[in-house]
């Protein structure tokens, strides 16, 4: 298109001309410091091209997640596991031992079958609970019954003979299998919203029938057994699809089994419909007695200062619904690997590098607790503890467990690291300190500098998070080996810091009660124990 433009338009498109060529060039004459490629410490980009081009992840994950499998506590599994650890770390030269720590008891899963064999013929999907008694190899068929609606706990007890020889099921039932962010992305508004309405109304009506009952949901397992029941059916759904949380039975003599939503359902459907399913089912598991629990405890020993430490840290054992892959088989991958890279690449450190492997985290952080315990010669004399131990995730976040001066030391260690990797973590400093939840928090009680690395969820929380999803398939290798690479950094510089960081804790801010906040206290762990 032609334009005829006026002097006064031919001066203001010159200027307009003039304001954008001074743009381009302010743009392209960045300060140096804007534009210059991060110069990496050599030990660093050693660390990434050994992390990117030799990573031994995929073969170690398919190890103890294949071969190994699930690693409860007590189990057979579990203690392959401590062995296969202390193996490959043995084979790539780092010293390591297995420490015993407590007790627990002995139980190893056999075959199971679970089959409605009426109105027909099903195989249904379900697990054996962990540590759950078995049927001795035999089929044991019976009716399969829901609880009643009583008035009060008289009529509940007046209730109980009725349970002689069937299974009960004791878990609400769902009104909808599917997730609620499939209910969003489909349904319309109003039909979602009466979904939502429907399932607090479901379960509001259930918690009153358990509260009738006079005992609570915890116990009810154990009063149904002594009653004469079969078995216990349940169903923790994940509100994922196909996802249940899988965990121990509170039964002592009958089996309790995990049974998929689907299944469940109909189950349950089929009951209260007057139908009287009838069930079969079939375990074949092992109760061992008592046997020893341990941690795993690797070192990397060190030259200047070989009573100073670096920790890195995850728990080895898991629940056993799926392999235990993102909990937190994730985490022992990562910090063996760390670690196998660290001593091909740094194998004189300043400070000496443990990895400790704990068991037993699933029943109370049994295993990290008792290290800080056993060991104050070496939590003492501690640098930093980086633990890792919620999924398959790139590092996220990092908080700065309550010490005032983690913002410094943490910051300079971070700023080694590729910025490829740190530039989305999100930092919260000085933090507060974890309590529990995972066994940084062992040390943090203690007064260590010991942090979380908090990683993307990619559906941990609902798909993989004690569920029988939680599986080598799940696994995201690319942020696993950034994870790697960001440790190993942090590891790298914790240990050639010139002296130990400050340890100065922040003043604890008020509670709702408007008392100050305290530091969490070192708790003792549990050294024996008998399952859930």
């Amino acid at each position: 298109m032609n334009v005829l433009l006026s002097s006064h338009g031919k001066a203001k498109c010159l200027a307009l001309i003039f304001v954008f060529a001074v743009s381009l060039t302010l743009v392209n004459a960045q300060p140096q410091w804007m534009v210059q490629e991060q110069k990496l410490e050599p030990i660093v980009e050693q660390i990434v091209k050994e992390a990117s081009e030799h990573s031994q992840l995929k073969q170690l994950a398919h190890e103890l997640l294949d071969v190994v499998g699930p690693r409860l506590v007590g189990t057979p599994q579990m203690e392959h596991a401590h062995d296969w650890a202390v193996a490959k770390y043995k084979e790539w030269g780092i010293e390591a031992r297995n420490d015993e720590f407590g007790e627990w008891r002995g139980w190893e899963r056999g075959i199971s079958h679970i089959d409605m064999v009426h109105p027909r013929m099903k195989t249904l999907a379900g697990t054996q609970l962990a540590w759950s008694p078995t049927t001795g190899g035999k089929a044991v068929e019976g009716e399969v019954i829901t609880l009643p609606d009583v008035q009060d706990s008289v009529a509940f007890q007046a209730w109980l003979p009725n349970v002689k020889g069937k299974y009960v099921l004791v878990s609400m039932p769902q009104p909808t299998g599917r997730p609620d962010y499939n209910w969003e992305e489909y349904a319309r508004p109003e039909s979602f919203e009466k979904m939502k309405k429907e399932r607090d109304s479901l379960t509001s009506v259930w918690n009153e029938k358990i509260q009738a009952t006079g005992v609570s949901a915890r116990s009810l397992p154990r009063i149904l057994e002594d009653a004469g029941a079969a078995g216990i059916l349940e169903c923790y759904w994940s509100r994922e699809f196909g996802s249940n949380k899988i965990f121990g039975a509170r039964t002592t003599k009958v089996p309790t089994l995990d049974i998929s939503l689907e299944d469940y359902g109909m189950l349950y459907r089929l009951a209260e419909n007057g139908l009287k399913p009838r069930i079969k089912v079939e375990t074949d598991s092992k109760d061992l007695g008592t046997v020893p629990t341990f941690n795993t405890i690797a070192e990397i020993r060190g030259t200047e200062k070989p009573d100073e430490y670096v920790i890195l840290s995850a728990h080895l054992d898991s629940w056993e619904g799926g392999s235990g892959a993102t909990d937190n088989g994730t985490g022992t991958i990562t910090m063996m690997e760390v670690a196998r890279i660290l001593k091909k690449l740094y194998p004189n450190p300043k400070r000496t590098i443990l990895v400790g492997l704990w068991g037993s985290e699933e029943q109370g952080l049994n295993g990290s607790r008792a290290f800080v315990l056993d060991h104050p010669e070496i939590v003492e004399k501690t640098q930093a503890v980086f633990n890792q131990d919620n999924g398959t995730g790139r590092v996220a976040n990092l908080n700065g467990s309550g010490f005032i001066h983690a913002y410094d030391f943490m910051g300079r260690w971070m700023a080694a690291a590729p910025r490829e990797i740190t530039r989305d973590i999100r930092t919260d400093y000085p933090g507060s300190p974890g309590s529990g939840g995972s066994d940084h928090a062992s040390f943090v009680a203690a007064g260590i500098p010991a942090f979380m690395m908090s990683s993307l969820s990619w559906g941990y929380g609902t798909i993989t998070w004690h569920t029988n999803l939680d599986t080598y398939d799940k696994l995201v290798f690319d942020d696993l080996r950034d994870n790697v690479i960001l440790i190993a950094t942090l590891a790298y510089k914790a240990s050639e810091e010139p002296e130990l960081v400050n340890r100065e804790k922040r003043i604890m801010p008020l509670g709702r009660d408007g008392q100050p906040q305290q530091w969490p206290v070192i708790r003792q762990p549990r050294r024996t124990g008998v399952g859930y």
